[in-house]
């Protein structure tokens, strides 16, 4: 028996065995449809705001992503189980602004900046969320991702 045929083996018994659940292949293909490997990630560097433990809907919040050469503010406001992101990028440029959602196919939910490089993101569902920006220069700018 060759390495080969060993490995061959062991990926039949795991797959007999202990099968890899539908919905972990489903994430796992989705991450690779999020792929940006050459966009600048804007970390999170400012949380202000939001609404109390326990307590539904409140005030927006208010969250800074920054990276080099560029930062991206959001204001999110809560609405049921939905959120409403109000956003802008600075240095304002044009962009494609697409959520990143584990409930959302790629190019769920878009919006297109302004010329002063305001967007308006309405309906995103609640849970852990990443905002990629395509700039139509061809560089991306990808946010960290962050539970709304």
């Amino acid at each position: 028996m060759n390495d080969d045929e060993l490995m061959a083996g062991v990926r039949e018994t795991f797959r007999i065995l202990d099968p890899v659940p539908a919905a972990v292949l489903a994430a796992a293909r989705a991450s690779i449809a999020w792929r940006a490997p050459a966009a600048r990630l804007a970390e999170l560097e400012h949380d202000r705001g939001g609404p109390a433990a326990g307590v539904r809907g409140g005030p927006a919040r208010t969250l800074t992503f920054t990276c080099p050469d560029a930062t991206v503010e959001i204001e999110v406001t809560p609405d049921g189980r939905l959120r409403e992101i109000h956003g802008r990028l600075v240095p304002s440029a044009e962009a494609l602004v697409e959520v990143r959602h584990r409930d959302l196919p790629p190019g769920g939910i878009t919006a297109r900046t302004e010329p002063e490089g305001m967007f308006w993101l309405p309906r995103v569902p609640a849970g852990l969320v990443s905002l990629i920006l395509r700039l139509d220069d061809g560089t991306s700018i990808v946010t960290s991702w962050i539970r709304l």
